[in-house]
């Protein structure tokens, strides 16, 4: 039996996870690092409260689940947008890996490196780069493009996105595929597959895990 933590388990991508590790018998219990209590919490899930940054990493773990992610705007400013989407994901892997987790999953975005003007996709560069030397035995960074699903929180950019990729979405073929837009349920899929199977670093970029995605249907 498999046990798991998961933070930004209230976000878009790690809503749809954590419903789908929750109906995973495999997993036997299911950690979630939050702020908040969410409602209505299953049996084999434990809340770990999330107080200004802090708080306390369940002492056995075979997986760890990463779906941290914000917004400048929400942030509030560029120091504390480099708090939650590096320090804090950087801080949580190593947490995962002193608990003896030895398999890690995490968001990143498509386009993300180190070496990029772009702060956003140079923030993501340098947590993918930072998460390689941690030592996991499989690491997967999943790159999605356009995230697709309902949040439970408003997010402008976001939705201005969404709504120009509907029209034009049939332009997203060839080289362009990669920058497709994805339904979350099918990012959370392809990390739980990833995250199970295989050894060392894979990066996988937003097309690919739709193929991924579809063999979590097969397991």
């Amino acid at each position: 039996m498999v046990k798991a933590a998961i933070i930004g388990a209230t976000g878009l991508v790690g809503s749809n996870l954590l419903g789908l590790l929750i109906s995973n018998n495999e997993y036997s219990s299911i950690s979630i690092i939050t702020r908040s209590l969410p409602k209505g919490l299953h049996q084999k899930v434990e809340h770990i409260p999330l107080n200004e940054g802090e708080y306390s990493f369940p002492a056995d773990i075979d997986m760890a689940y990463c779906c941290l992610g914000t917004t400048i705007k929400k942030a509030g400013s560029k120091e504390a947008f480099l708090k939650i989407d590096l320090d804090m994901v950087v801080d949580f892997a190593q947490k995962a890996k002193n608990a003896g987790a030895k398999r890690f999953a995490v968001v990143s975005s498509i386009g993300a490196n180190a070496k990029s003007k772009n702060f956003y996709l140079n923030t993501k560069g340098k947590v993918e780069e930072q998460l390689k030397a941690i030592g996991f035995e499989r690491l997967v960074i999943v790159q999605p493009s356009l995230l697709l699903g309902k949040r439970n929180e408003k997010r402008f950019g976001e939705d201005m996105g969404k709504a120009i990729y509907s029209v034009f979405k049939f332009l997203f073929i060839g080289r362009l595929k990669k920058y497709k837009g994805i339904e979350a349920a099918d990012v959370a899929k392809a990390m739980i597959v990833l995250a199970e199977h295989g050894s060392g670093i894979i990066t996988v970029e937003s097309n690919l895990l739709q193929n991924f995605s579809k063999e979590y249907k097969k397991l």
